[in-house]
């Protein structure tokens, strides 16, 4: 399978294009800054601003899925509804399939009240959280083929341990109340839902 990773130098986009890769898969890193990722068997890297719909879609061409593991700044975190629209546009243009690497404040924690209003997280978060909400709300309206997975609480860099949850609109939480996730294991379960999609039109997440 050839799957095409946007932001394929982050932290999320590098361990998913190295799960990719080792599994045997073909990546197409979709970077802004080509010069940023290392040659790899298996690995093409092209050039994209993400500015243009039939740009990018001519980009994307050859690709049997497409991950969209793109971060907006700090600052404007609206950018990920407006990028996210022109990537969903492009894989509806070429017919693929769409994963988009998506956050946890949306899911439940308790009946009703989701993680986003919970007053648990701190006020920092509280952009890119509603942010990945829209993203959420504008991919059910969308027309394409597209599937959003939402990490756990905590999403860092850490362990491939092969081992976890996985659940659909509800915060995965430990015996203790933590939700954590390494984005080693996220990268796991992202390209296994790649390989035989289960979650196709809807929300999925993971956790401890």
């Amino acid at each position: 399978m050839k799957v095409a990773v946007i932001g394929a130098t982050g932290n999320t986009g590098q361990r998913l294009t190295t799960e990719l890769l080792k599994r045997g898969h073909q990546v197409l890193a979709v970077v802004r800054s080509p010069e940023k990722v290392s040659p790899a068997k298996g690995l093409e890297v092209v050039k994209s601003d993400l500015s243009d719909i039939t740009q990018l879609a001519d980009v994307l061409k050859g690709a049997d899925a497409v991950v969209s593991a793109y971060r907006p700044p700090n600052d404007d975190t609206d950018q990920i509804i407006g990028i996210t629209k022109r990537i969903t546009e492009a894989v509806k243009k070429n017919n693929q399939r769409l994963l988009v690497v998506g956050g946890a404040a949306g899911l439940f924690v308790a009946p009703g009240v989701r993680l986003l209003e919970s007053g648990y997280l701190p006020d920092f978060v509280l952009p890119i959280g509603k942010s990945h909400e829209q993203v959420r709300k504008d991919l059910q309206v969308s027309g394409a083929d597209w599937t959003y997975f939402a990490p756990a609480g905590l999403f860092e860099p850490g362990e491939r341990t092969g081992k976890f949850r996985l659940g659909k609109d509800d915060l995965i939480m430990d015996a203790s109340g933590n939700s954590r996730i390494s984005m080693e294991d996220y990268s796991i379960a992202a390209v296994d839902e790649l390989e035989k999609p289960q979650h196709r039109g809807e929300r999925f997440t993971i956790g401890y």
